[in-house]
């Protein structure tokens, strides 16, 4: 009697499916790949970044200690000549190394504007030696510095906050005690703004709470204006107002009225 054939195994046939872990698996790989090379870029950069900040700031207080420690003390702490430097931040100094106020040459009711003495490259190690002490503003980004704002807004704040001392046309004008408010024609559109947040002399600080990053640029705006469009009406006399016209009227209108009055009542004589 024939033995009976066992039944042959079953051939598993492949199905073509991955597990759902091996998904998961290649998501967490390319993830974690992903943000590894992210930290170590990262971690790279804010090295260099660092390192960049680092050296400006040795720079800078070299720079500091050289030219600016026998006034302003070896820590920027002030002395009795000058006042401390810590927490005015680096648009206080950008302005007044940036247009050649300090290093001032001698004592006075303010400092004058003269030649700068040191290149952008030095300016920008002092001010950040000197931001590096405490906190204070910063240096205004270019995009309120491009004199594209609203001229109309920025000429009724000029006139309602600035005018009194610079002049409705920025002209300029004079203070008590031999100060003065200094002409703004020419003035460059970052040291306009870097006025502003700092108040350097006699000039008060406009906060952001006061005026607005976007209505600084708006009165940067207002005086590239002028700058671009000077007086249609002939001679202005230093657009200094109606006491200068006034004092023209009188002079040399109401003057050579009275001259040639007397020179037709001599020759009828």
């Amino acid at each position: 009697m024939a033995t009976p054939a066992s039944p042959s195994p079953r051939k598993t046939r492949a199905t073509g499916r991955r597990s759902p872990l091996a998904s998961v698996s290649l998501l967490v790989i390319g993830l974690l790949a992903t943000g590894g090379a992210y930290a170590a870029f990262t971690t790279s950069a804010t090295a260099e970044t660092q390192s960049q900040t680092t050296s400006l700031v040795a720079d800078g207080q070299k720079l500091f200690a050289a030219n600016c420690a026998s006034c302003h003390g070896l820590n920027a702490q002030g002395s009795g000549v000058a006042p401390s430097l810590v927490g005015v931040g680096a648009a206080s100094v950008d302005f007044q190394v940036g247009t050649g106020r300090m290093p001032a040459a001698a004592s006075g009711p303010q400092a004058e504007q003269k030649p700068v003495q040191f290149t952008d490259s030095q300016i920008a190690a002092l001010a950040s030696y000197v931001a590096s002490l405490g906190p204070g503003p910063a240096i205004p980004a270019s995009d309120y510095l491009q004199g594209n704002g609203d001229v109309a807004s920025g000429a009724e704040l000029f006139r309602i906050n600035c005018a009194m001392c610079h002049n409705v046309a920025g002209a300029g004008g004079a203070l008590t005690e031999g100060k003065y408010a200094p002409s703004l024609s020419g003035v460059s559109a970052k040291h306009i703004y870097e006025a502003m947040v700092t108040g350097p002399q006699n000039m008060p600080v406009f906060n952001d709470l006061n005026i607005t990053p976007a209505d600084k640029a708006n009165i940067i705006s207002y005086l590239k204006y002028l700058d671009k469009h000077p007086s249609p009406g002939g001679l202005d006399l230093g657009n200094l107002g109606p006491v200068s016209e006034g004092l023209f009227v009188w002079i040399f209108a109401l003057g050579s009225v009275v001259a040639i009055t007397v020179w037709l009542t001599a020759k009828s004589n």
